[in-house]
């Protein structure tokens, strides 16, 4: 039984066989020997143990002949008690010594993937934006799991294994050319039969099981996009169910292929060792034999040479392919700390400011130039599953963005699709940094303040709100984790959604669904705008929020959003010109640059870009009229913000919204 499983684990190693051989640096080692540092002292228990294991190994074959000898000469029956009760002892000791390797082995191995994947995901996290635009998903979870399992077998898999594997040997060696080195040297000859079919055979099965990996892979990738919501409604619409199954179902096919000539192979393989193994016993067993009856060699070294033969082979052949064992996993090491070298694009300052100072805060734009980063700024090959990343990029969007939104006040940006709207919003809570020029919020350059500080006082609602498939508690308790029921319920009815959470069986545990597909477009906003509310930001950013709803819940979720502006400082992007006819200021950017600012009717009057964007939105038929006063009612609600101190200025604004509700 045990020569069957060493054979086996020879087996596993051979198959890695044809992994292209790699140099791994010094800082390489020094870094993994960091990571180990923590774990040292079980690190070196647990090599004790393997020595101890390995030891103990060969120590029961040699009192094993010790009984023979005696049973066939010696005749002392005391004498063969305690050999028996020495065996018997070993056999316990080993046991208890196997379950504390085991014991030694897990704990290094856990703690290492535990030490490995915080540093990786917490990493990850401080990446900016840029990076998971461009980064395949699966790619960089690859990461947090099959190569941080990887590194960790160089601690509990290779390292050890090499460690009992040369002990063992060395062991076995000593004893069985002790016991006749002309039987050991014979029995080395049959050692090219044993390696090199198992390598040539690791191989094949190693190409087999690449064949089924990227088949299961492509299984996968298949499911994860067909089986969410976007994809399985795509494919019913388009008529494609029984073709997505035929393809998945001819890759399943193959993979059953594989597996069963992978089991064949497998066991042939098996059936060819044990008899390469036999072979070798009858080899011991008959030269040994003839010896012994001529009295140049005793019984019990013939069955201690026997059973000594299983320590031979199986540590030969898995020290063979030692070094592509341990390149294997150092490689997984390398991929690991690839990800952990990968500077952040954005930081935040030594030193930076904790609070934003208290009441209400301004946003202003000082001259900012922006390009996005090139690929090779932010990310890595490995991770786009690319050749060599794409260093093109670096051209100027935004070329001397100025302007200022006063405490209160509602700016709104316009203009077409790309001109660099959503570009100048994502500046303010830093997911990119300016390369020349200054964003301040409340008189502070956002790169002086801390994450934290930004994070309290900027909100940002997107178009397409993300939610988590979580519960509806959860999803909202994101944004102030601190919060109780009483707050979120608080939450839902500013944001005008109370009464439909109220109205489900689960109340705030629904669990929202994959990107929160169980509620509808409009439920979804509504909840990403309670999110906002509940964290109480003091600078709201609104980036086309309403853009994709129906006219009915876009005048829900402005009702909403009266709730979410009050009493801050807004910032609003849009498409739909009639949602920012009474802001306080409208920009109109194109091509990166602000090419007119001034109210609605100053704007109207100016008969320039706006205007043209305008007559293009509702010129038509006689009821266009109509259609924007209706669009008005709908939104005008959005703008009634509430600002206490007024200034004039205001206050006559306010004077004119009124008269347009009335």
């Amino acid at each position: 039984m045990q020569m069957d499983f060493n054979h086996w684990m020879a087996l596993e190693s051979a198959k890695k066989g044809d992994q292209p051989h790699r140099r791994v640096s010094r800082a390489t080692l020094r870094r993994i020997a960091g990571f180990a540092r923590p774990h040292r002292r079980s690190l070196a228990a647990f090599l004790a143990l393997s020595v101890a294991g390995a030891v103990l190994t060969v120590a029961t074959p040699v009192l094993a002949g010790q009984v023979v000898d005696e049973l066939t000469h010696g005749r002392r029956e005391g004498r063969v008690l305690t050999l028996a009760v020495l065996i018997a002892l070993i056999a316990v000791v080993d046991a208890v010594v196997g379950i504390a390797e085991r014991w030694q082995s897990s704990r290094i191995g856990e703690g290492l993937i535990l030490d490995l994947r915080r540093a990786v995901f917490g990493h990850v996290q401080r990446q900016p934006v840029a990076f998971f635009t461009r980064t395949r998903t699966g790619a960089l979870v690859s990461r947090l799991n099959n190569d941080v399992i990887g590194a960790q077998r160089a601690f509990t898999g290779t390292l050890s294994g090499v460690v009992s594997n040369v002990i063992a040997l060395a062991l076995a060696l000593v004893v069985m050319l002790k016991l006749s080195w002309a039987i050991t040297l014979l029995a080395l000859v049959l050692l090219p039969v044993f390696v090199l079919p198992a390598r040539r055979m690791g191989s094949r099965l190693a190409h087999l099981e690449r064949e089924a990996a990227d088949h299961n892979s492509a299984m996968t990738t298949q499911m994860t996009e067909r089986f969410n919501a976007p994809g399985a409604t795509l494919v019913k619409l388009f008529g494609r169910p029984d073709r997505e199954a035929d393809e998945f179902g001819s890759r399943a096919e193959r993979v059953a292929q594989i597996g069963v000539r992978t089991a064949m192979g497998q066991y042939v393989f098996m059936t060819a060792l044990a008899l390469v193994s036999a072979l070798a016993l009858a080899l011991v067993y008959g030269l040994g034999g003839w010896l012994a009856l001529r009295g140049r060699l005793g019984a019990g070294t013939v069955v201690t040479l026997a059973l000594l033969l299983n320590q031979l082979y199986a540590p030969l052949t898995a020290l063979a392919s030692a070094r592509v064992d341990t390149m294997s996993a150092l490689v997984s090491f390398e991929r690991v700390f690839e990800v952990l070298d990968l500077e952040p694009l954005i930081t935040e300052r030594p030193g930076a400011a904790p609070v934003v100072p208290a009441g209400p805060v301004a946003v202003a734009f000082d001259d900012v130039r922006f390009a996005y980063p090139s690929a090779d700024k932010v990310s890595l090959a490995s991770l786009e599953e690319v050749a060599t990343l794409d260093r093109r990029g670096g051209d100027e969007v935004l070329h001397g963005i100025s302007f200022t939104v006063e405490p209160g006040q509602l700016v709104a940006l316009v203009g077409t699709s790309g001109s660099g709207k959503s570009t100048i919003a994502s500046l303010v809570p830093r997911l990119y940094d300016v390369d020349s020029g200054t964003v301040r919020v409340g008189g502070t350059d956002v790169r002086d303040l801390t994450f934290d500080a930004l994070r309290a006082t900027v909100g940002l609602v997107t178009q397409d709100g993300h939610l988590f498939h979580d519960t509806v508690r959860e999803n909202l308790r994101f944004a102030q984790p601190a919060a109780g029921d009483a707050e979120i319920w608080h939450a839902l009815d500013e944001a005008r959604l109370g009464d439909l959470v109220r109205s489900l069986p689960e109340g705030l545990d629904t669990v929202v669904g994959e990107r929160g597909y169980r509620f509808s477009g409009g439920e979804r906003q509504r909840l990403t705008i309670a999110r906002i509310l509940l964290a109480e930001p003091r600078v709201v950013i609104l980036d086309e929020a309403t853009a994709s709803l129906d006219s009915t819940s876009e005048a829900a979720v402005q009702a909403a959003l009266v709730h979410a502006l009050r009493g801050r400082t807004a910032i609003v992007i849009a498409h739909r010109l009639s949602t920012i006819r009474q802001a306080d200021a409208i920009l109109v950017v194109e091509a990166g640059r602000i090419v007119e600012r001034g109210t609605h009717a100053e704007l109207l009057a100016a008969d320039g870009r706006y205007a043209e964007l305008h007559r293009t939105q509702f010129a038509g038929p006689t009821g266009a009229a109509e259609h924007v006063a209706a669009a008005d009612a709908a939104t005008v609600e959005l703008v009634r913000i509430e600002v206490e101190p007024e200034g004039a200025d205001q206050q006559e604004r306010r004077g004119e919204r009124a008269a347009v509700l009335e």
